[in-house]
């Protein structure tokens, strides 16, 4: 019985947050051009311009040195698929629609990309197989603490390496599309 309550009252105490990151780290808000669970216009997949959609930030700690993005499908038939993997962009509140597929972008704003798993450099948008049914696309966004020592071209697991520890926020925003 007592290893049970144990189990229990550490079973709580992970999963009600108590440990590791505070009370901001799911305190931002992000929305785009399509709400939380809403199809995302084709205008940013493969079957229309393939450019990132336009992201809004609100509620951006005074603490925030860099942000970082991660867009994935975790419903892929091979496993998650990364789309998107960016980081030390500077704390704005807006991340603009078309960012450009290179390495080190200076404008529209300051982000450095990396490697898709299309084996690309910058976003690629959502491209599911035909008759696959609906995929669920996530827009991470992390605020740091810190800028990142990471080289273009980074994979979604080096940019995950490398944010450990230096998260002071965290939100997401969850996109749908089928490809018919």
């Amino acid at each position: 019985m007592r290893e049970l309550l144990v189990l229990f009252i550490s079973a709580f105490v992970l999963t009600s947050g108590c440990i590791g990151h505070g009370d901001d780290r799911m305190s931002l808000k992000v929305t785009s051009v399509f709400k939380n669970g809403e199809t995302i216009p084709s205008r940013y997949t493969c079957e229309g311009l393939d450019i990132n959609p336009p992201l809004k930030i609100e509620d951006i700690s005074d603490k925030a040195v860099s942000i970082a993005i991660i867009v994935d499908d975790p419903d892929a038939p091979i496993g998650t698929f990364v789309h998107w993997v960016a980081w030390n962009i500077p704390p704005v509140k807006e991340i603009p629609e078309g960012i450009p597929k290179k390495g080190v972008v200076e404008s529209p704003i300051y982000v450095v990309q990396g490697r898709n798993d299309f084996g690309r450099i910058g976003y690629n948008g959502p491209c599911p197989p035909r008759g696959h049914g609906i995929h669920h696309y996530h827009f991470k966004i992390y605020v740091l603490d810190t800028q990142l020592n990471l080289k273009p071209g980074a994979t979604k697991r080096d940019l995950e390496n490398a944010i450990k520890g230096h998260i002071i926020q965290y939100g997401e925003l969850i996109g749908i599309y089928e490809r018919k």
